[in-house]
């Protein structure tokens, strides 16, 4: 049986709206995002799509080597999945790229989480909301509490995934500058950035 990592990065970026946020939750990181290879050269998220502007955002691949990344703090977690789960994945991404002017960040939703009220919203997704999408999805997580309540901290209390590695973004990527996948994920999209 053929298996797969799947990764999940939560950082903190310092941006403005990080900080407002965590001024609320009072964790260390408050943005999540989903990645299919150790180098984080395949993630994927909601958030900004322009890096001077957080209130345009939607779905997108995130260049974690650049912008507001590049000082991040990050957690970086691992998942084994079967390949079956791996390809369900392929393909809900894969709608969601084809979809994408139709989709948009859910800053109605941030607002559920503060108060423990799900604002479920079509086509919109926060960060944490949409990683979760793509593990239930998939097959993979089954959630105790409505997808629009799933914060970035909820995703770090998961017992099936494993801690890879914490500290600053910049050094995981110079540590591990000699890994690579034989056998990368096939999904690409063109958009890049993050909140």
């Amino acid at each position: 049986m053929i298996e797969k990592q799947v990764y999940i990065l939560l950082t903190n970026t310092g941006s403005f709206l990080t900080k407002l946020i965590k001024l609320y939750t009072k964790k260390p990181y408050n943005h999540a995002s989903i990645a299919f290879d150790s180098n984080l050269s395949e993630v994927y998220s909601f958030g900004r799509k322009t890096a001077r502007n957080p209130f345009i955002g939607g779905f997108v691949k995130e260049d974690v080597m650049s912008g507001l990344f590049k000082q991040a703090d990050c957690a970086i977690y691992s998942i084994t999945v079967k390949e079956v789960h791996f390809q369900k994945m392929n393909h809900y991404l894969q709608e969601i790229e084809a979809q994408k002017k139709h989709y948009r960040y859910n800053f109605l939703g941030l607002f559920g989480v503060m108060f423990n009220k799900p604002i479920k919203r079509k086509n919109a997704f926060f960060c944490s909301q949409f990683v979760a999408c793509v593990l239930k999805e998939s097959n993979i997580i089954d959630f105790e509490k409505p997808l629009s309540l799933v914060a970035p901290y909820d995703l770090q209390s998961i017992s099936k995934f494993q801690l890879v590695y914490e500290g600053k973004l910049k050094d995981y990527h110079n540590e591990n500058d000699s890994v690579r996948l034989t056998e990368p994920f096939i999904y690409h999209s063109k958009n890049a950035c993050l909140f």
